[in-house]
């Protein structure tokens, strides 16, 4: 996560959300949605709006803001039909904590008193200024979001309140085998030594019981595009070159020439590198995303195999 280029958006975001609300413009898609009664959901982030479709199902159209795994989600910049796409949901699920800030000046911009957010960061009951805020890798995160999206949905479309119950069942069931995963390194590899760029994946390695070599303050430096002290930069190459660390888990999604050299470092010190996302990549649903990256952390450490990209 890069702080600094987001914040610097925050401005073209109001601008652009102000700009709907006064024009009220309303997006066909969304239109027509509502006029069929079918309810209008977004999801900041597409890991929440994977959920959001799993839950509301027919009775839903969900789209999401954030969902182009090959770009920075920091360095977003939302356009009229993103405010347009805001102002006429319904329900929003977002993750809070400083990540998507964004929303809220758009939300704020076209308020309306009938429609839900939901906020991971306010589920979890954790502060706003949290300092890992890539929540969704808990694997607390989505059952608790999920329980609200499903009361929230019944609160807005009563009579489908029972389908909506059923789903949230089947998706929290669907949830097994990656939890399953998490509990068998766990158990297996319990302590394996972990370099990271930033704390994209911390909360899953914290849950997998790795041990996270690499200092939060450098973490937190490469996240907030600060670069990191050139004695944090040493220490993190030499978890490599001194084979301290088992397995590199590696932003694949906000790079740069520091980030892409320890990268290379790791591989040449036969280090496996495995890439983990802020945005769900093509082809998976929030559930089976997070079971392919503890899959390719385990087959990381029994393997010595690398996944730069799943």
């Amino acid at each position: 996560m890069r702080v600094s280029p987001r914040r610097r958006s925050l401005a073209t975001a109001l601008l652009v959300a102000l700009a709907a609300a006064t024009l009220g413009v309303v997006p066909t898609g969304a239109a027509a949605a509502s006029k069929s009664g079918v309810i209008v959901a977004v999801g900041a982030e597409n890991e929440y709006a994977s959920v959001l479709a799993q839950i509301g199902g027919k009775y839903v159209s969900v789209s999401s803001i954030l969902d182009n795994p090959n770009t920075d989600p920091h360095t977003f910049e939302a356009s009229p039909s993103v405010a347009e796409e805001i102002a006429r949901a319904q329900l929003v699920v977002q993750n809070g904590a400083g990540y998507d800030g964004f929303m809220n000046k758009i939300e704020s911009a076209s308020p309306n008193a009938k429609r839900k957010v939901i906020v991971a960061q306010v589920v979890l009951d954790k502060p706003a200024d949290t300092p890992n805020p890539h929540l969704w890798y808990s694997p607390r995160t989505m059952p608790a979001v999920a329980t609200v999206i499903a009361k929230d949905l019944a609160t807005l479309d009563p009579t489908h309140a029972v389908y909506f119950e059923k789903n949230l069942a089947t998706f929290n069931t669907s949830l097994r085998p990656w939890l399953q995963a998490i509990a068998a390194f766990k158990a297996s590899h319990g302590g394996t030594r972990v370099a990271v760029t930033e704390p994209v994946a911390d909360y899953l390695l914290k849950a997998m019981g790795a041990r996270i070599l690499t200092p939060f303050v450098f973490q937190a430096d490469i996240m907030n595009g600060v670069d990191p002290a050139p004695e944090d930069i040493s220490l993190e190459e030499g978890f490599f070159t001194k084979h301290e660390a088992k397995v590199f888990c590696y932003n694949e999604q906000v790079v740069d020439s520091l980030t892409s050299t320890i990268k290379q470092t790791a591989l040449s010190a036969k280090v496996p590198v495995v890439g983990v996302y802020e945005t769900m990549p093509a082809g998976y649903d929030y559930q089976t995303w997070m079971l392919a990256e503890v899959t390719a952390i385990t087959k990381a450490i029994t393997k010595h195999r690398s996944t730069e990209k799943l």
